[in-house]
């Protein structure tokens, strides 16, 4: 291809590109580029809408060109204030290394490993703030370039301090580090989602400080969440993620709404979305479950995760595998659901009752019962069931 057809090609589906000129040049230098994504360890688990990014950055790998992949692990701990109406809760250590564990396992089943270069940030942010006081005075010589106001620009810092809600000093720095991500790891373009343009541009920006060229920068759509409300997020509870069973991966996919169904196959699929609508919504949504099931899973596994689906909600059977639990004395049904791993605790467990999502033989429960040992089965929503002996 040449750069204009490549240029075409690369930014199909992007929401920003700064600039068009810069990515054209660089892609035309025959240069092995050094194409940067972050990613904060805020919770375990990689999901949907990381795919999207991650699969443009997949799309420069087999272009030739190197994906630098960032675990956060410093920043982790700051909290990005992207797209939030509040501040995010700061994560301790322990938690962040141990959310770190799987992210690399997790990228790689979209990204080549043999192009990736996994870096973690705090090999270069941690030393701005520890003995001898040379770092701290390099992220001095880094604040000092950046303004206040310039910082306030920010959509969401604005929203904010419109409301009155706070603002963090942490937060207001956050953009300074991930900033710097790029110069220390001198790189050529950077992606994200388009809820984080303003902290790539702040890349730009310090790079010129530290006299390298400045990386180009592109954004990809935000995928909205099953709930078909907010962005995908796991503290949003409208996740669905790459680590989730095949069973469990189809079955959140068919709960989306069929308007956003579609917008789940421009952004997680091949499939042109005009031609998916010619079909009917619900054998549509059975494909798009299929697709990205077998994206993660492989096709054998995605067919058998229609097949349950289709059998225990579609003619509302029992499925014919379903983990036991022997309940060996009298108690709560929250207590029960708790023991069995249909809750993570009693607050869950009474939640989900009082919303109808429990049933016993699949007679709902609407208060939590004592529940008396006997041969059943617990379904907890659509998804979840547990055959009980006693």
């Amino acid at each position: 291809m040449n750069t204009d057809e490549l240029l075409k090609e690369i930014t199909r589906g992007s929401v920003d590109v700064v600039s068009r000129e810069d990515l054209a040049k660089k892609l035309s230098s025959g240069k092995k580029l050094r194409i940067k994504l972050g990613a904060d360890p805020t919770s375990r688990d990689l999901h949907l809408g990381h795919s999207v990014v991650l699969s443009k950055l997949r799309r420069f790998q087999d272009l030739g060109h190197t994906a630098v992949l960032i675990i956060g692990d410093f920043t982790a701990q700051v909290g990005d204030p992207s797209g939030r109406d509040s501040t995010r809760p700061v994560l301790d250590h322990e938690t962040v290394a141990d959310n770190a564990r799987t992210y690399t396992e997790q990228a790689y089943k979209v990204l080549d490993p043999a192009r990736t270069e996994i870096r973690f940030n705090s090999e270069w942010l941690k030393p701005f703030f520890a003995s001898p006081a040379a770092g701290v005075s390099d992220f001095i010589n880094v604040t000092k370039n950046v303004t206040i106001s310039r910082l306030l620009e920010r959509e969401d810092f604005r929203a904010r301090m419109k409301a009155g809600t706070p603002i963090s000093l942490l937060e207001i720095l956050y953009p300074l580090l991930q900033g710097y991500d790029s110069v220390a790891v001198k790189a050529d373009v950077e992606l994200g989602g388009q809820d984080q343009i303003f902290n790539l541009l702040v890349g730009r920006d310090l790079q010129k400080l530290y006299a390298q060229e400045p990386q180009a920068v592109m954004t990809l759509p935000l995928l909205v969440g099953t709930d078909g409300e907010r962005k995908m997020s796991k503290s949003y509870g409208n996740y669905v993620g790459l680590n989730d069973l095949p069973n469990d991966m189809f079955g959140k996919l068919m709960s989306v709404s069929d308007a956003l169904m579609y917008d789940y196959y421009e952004l997680l699929t091949s499939e042109d979305p005009a031609a998916v609508k010619a079909e009917h919504p619900m054998e549509a949504k059975k494909k798009l479950a299929g697709l990205v099931t077998a994206r993660f899973h492989g096709a054998e596994q995605a067919a058998a995760a229609r097949a349950h689906f289709e059998q225990v909600f579609s003619r509302k059977e029992l499925p014919e595998e379903m983990e036991t639990y022997r309940a060996e004395k009298p108690g709560k049904l929250s207590y029960l659901m708790v023991a069995a791993g249909l809750a993570k605790g009693m607050n869950e467990a009474r939640r989900l009752i009082s919303q109808g999502a429990v049933r016993l033989d699949g007679e709902k429960v609407s208060e939590d019962i004592l529940f008396e040992p006997r041969p059943c089965v617990l379904q907890v929503g659509r998804r979840q069931f547990r055959k009980i002996e006693k």
